[in-house]
């Protein structure tokens, strides 16, 4: 918008908004920055036009200064295909005005295409979450029933989709194998172990050729077994839960940075010493009905995909759900923050004790 001859406002909200003067000849320019020129081909493509090179690269300046352009990489607008950059283009946009990126969302783009996600738990919130990472950007979104009180870490346990929903509680599911049997393996990967035979270590290994995960989202109460795998295998994970009408998302766990799931645990057991009682007749269960609406539903898996949004997309460390969870208590709509720090029994944050430096030694003949 055109504030008078020579102010030009990009934006409207005031929060956003940037007025840049002294740009009378900025319209034509304007025009050009559609995104299929580079620097060099605007400049060229405004001097066809009469404008001269000094005019159009001070608007260029003032535009970058003002933080009102973007320059996107050549490579990867290359590789990314057109369907897809368009139907990104309202995410991208998002990320580069909110992180005040410079690159029209292409380092968002870039992590998020190549971050895999998976959600433990089934309903509609762990649906929501899948969809809306899914519609992010987010190249591979795995989805799981409920895990069991004795199941690990098993990022192929799950079926992958893209942009798809999770599976409906009690779908079947190629990936949900029959009980005693175990799962099929994929191509490329060892078969499970047969009767007798040693299943190997109860946690992932990173140079197996099952990837882990760069986020594990766990929906309502899980096993602690799972978490404890996750924490052992640095896997990084947000707790969310949606019942009693009542949303909590949170913490976002980092494993040896912040407090994890069995800090908040042990910090409840002080407050209330039947809570590990508690503890183990929830995990795997559910309420019926679980007391949360469509639109407490909605309100949770928003915020939960916001969370690993921002993780996924390098936010620095720090966040609101880090050392916290966020909760939402009807009927009232506003989010409130409860610190967890982390529990001094738990022992999760210390870092790894270091080993002495080894010295050389001098040995008689």
């Amino acid at each position: 918008m055109w504030r008078d001859r020579e102010t030009v406002q990009i934006g409207i909200d005031p929060r956003r908004a940037v007025a840049l003067t002294g740009m009378s000849h900025a319209a034509l320019v304007l025009g050009l920055l559609d995104g299929s020129r580079d620097r060099d081909q605007v400049i060229a493509a405004a001097r066809e036009r009469g404008i001269p090179e000094p005019v159009t690269d001070r608007i260029l300046t003032l535009l970058a200064l003002g933080g009102a352009l973007d320059d996107f990489p050549a490579a990867a607008m290359r590789a990314v295909p057109q369907d897809r950059r368009r139907r990104l283009a309202a995410e991208l946009a998002a990320a580069s005005l909110a992180r005040g990126h410079s690159d029209a969302g292409a380092a968002a783009l870039v992590r998020r295409d190549a971050a895999r996600v998976q959600i433990y738990g089934s309903g509609r919130v762990a649906a929501t979450i899948a969809d809306i990472l899914g519609t992010s950007g987010i190249g591979r979104v795995a989805t799981s029933d409920r895990i069991r009180a004795d199941d690990r870490v098993h990022p192929d346990s799950a079926r992958s989709v893209r942009a798809r929903r999770a599976p409906r509680p009690g779908a079947a599911s190629s990936a949900s194998p029959r009980a005693g049997q175990p799962p099929a393996p994929r191509a490329g990967q060892p078969a499970a172990p047969r009767a007798g035979q040693p299943a190997g270590r109860d946690r992932p290994d990173r140079d197996s050729q099952r990837p882990l995960p760069d986020l594990a989202i766990l929906i309502g109460y899980q096993s602690p077994e799972l978490a404890a795998s996750l924490m052992a295998a640095s896997v990084p994970h947000l707790a969310v839960a949606a019942a009693e009408a009542i949303g909590v998302v949170g913490p976002l766990v980092r494993p040896g940075r912040t407090a994890c799931l069995r800090c908040l645990d042990l910090t409840r057991s002080s407050l209330d010493p039947a809570w590990p009682l508690i503890l183990a007749q929830l995990v795997g269960r559910t309420a019926d009905p679980p007391a949360c609406d469509a639109a407490l539903a909605a309100a949770v898996a928003a915020q939960a995909a916001a969370q690993a949004l921002a993780f996924i997309d390098r936010i620095p460390p720090g966040g609101p759900a880090e050392n916290a969870t966020l909760e939402l208590v009807l009927p009232g709509w506003q989010w409130r923050r409860r610190t967890w720090p982390a529990h001094a029994s738990c022992g999760c944050a210390r870092p790894p004790a270091r080993r002495p430096p080894a010295r050389a030694e001098r040995r008689a003949d």
